[in-house]
């Protein structure tokens, strides 16, 4: 594997997941010496209950391009993205669940699709989604049917959480009124308006072995779908 980009900051959302969060970092960490010249690693640790801020601290500790953002309290997916974009340095910005689902090594195929398109936002495609049936069927609504009916998002899985993009677009898309999943769907919608350039990677999809997802728990789902009426009602 060579240097295939110049600078990129990778940040990893974390919430409650103590049994995953040292496997990903270093996983993390063996591809960004391979593939960057210039990279950090930040730990968003979103208000957690159990040990993943002591281990990220440890992690941090252990090596100077690492860093720990630290929530508290808890503040969701959407402030945890927040966060990772506003720490983010450099002029690239990839973000991935920490939660071992995904396989960092495939950014190559981000980049990769990049040059090839000139793309400012580079979007995962989650191949044979590796969750419960519950929560597929509310991602296939929340992720494909809504934001196109509602937004006319053009984004085949807006929430995969696995993305590379320039670090302007954050910036461009400013402010961010959502919170939890909404937020993904307002910082897409705000730079397809403004037309910037997206491209898609299929990407594969791991079961969770670790630690409980929370994106389709009642409270959340309904925080959401609050979150998207008053975006709704903002960007119309």
């Amino acid at each position: 594997m060579s240097r295939i980009i110049d600078e990129i900051s990778v940040f990893l959302p974390a919430y409650n997941e103590e049994k995953n969060v040292k496997k990903t970092t270093h996983e993390v960490l063996e591809v960004l010496k391979k593939i960057a010249s210039k990279w950090e690693l930040i730990i968003v640790n979103d208000g957690s209950k159990d040990k993943t801020g002591e281990i990220s601290d440890q992690l941090a500790k252990s090596h100077p391009r690492i860093s720990v953002i630290h929530h508290q309290p808890n503040r969701g997916y959407g402030g945890a993205l927040k966060s990772g974009f506003s720490h983010a340095k450099y002029k690239w910005v990839s973000f991935m669940d920490i939660d071992g689902q995904f396989d960092f090594s495939e950014i190559t195929e981000f980049i990769a699709v990049q040059k090839q398109t000139q793309a400012d936002i580079v979007c995962g495609i989650r191949q044979q989604r590796a969750d419960p049936f519950l929560r597929v069927i509310f991602t296939f609504v929340w992720s494909k049917l809504l934001p196109k009916l509602i937004f006319n998002l053009q984004v085949t899985d807006y929430s995969c959480g696995f993305k590379l993009l320039r670090r302007e677009v954050f910036q461009q898309v400013q402010p961010l009124i959502g919170e939890e999943k909404v937020t993904q769907i307002e910082m897409l919608v705000k730079a397809q308006r403004l037309g910037l350039k997206f491209a898609e990677v299929k990407v594969h999809h791991y079961p969770r072995f670790s630690g409980r997802q929370t994106g389709a728990d009642f409270k959340v789902i309904m925080k959401s779908i609050i979150d998207l009426l008053k975006l709704w009602s903002q960007l119309r």
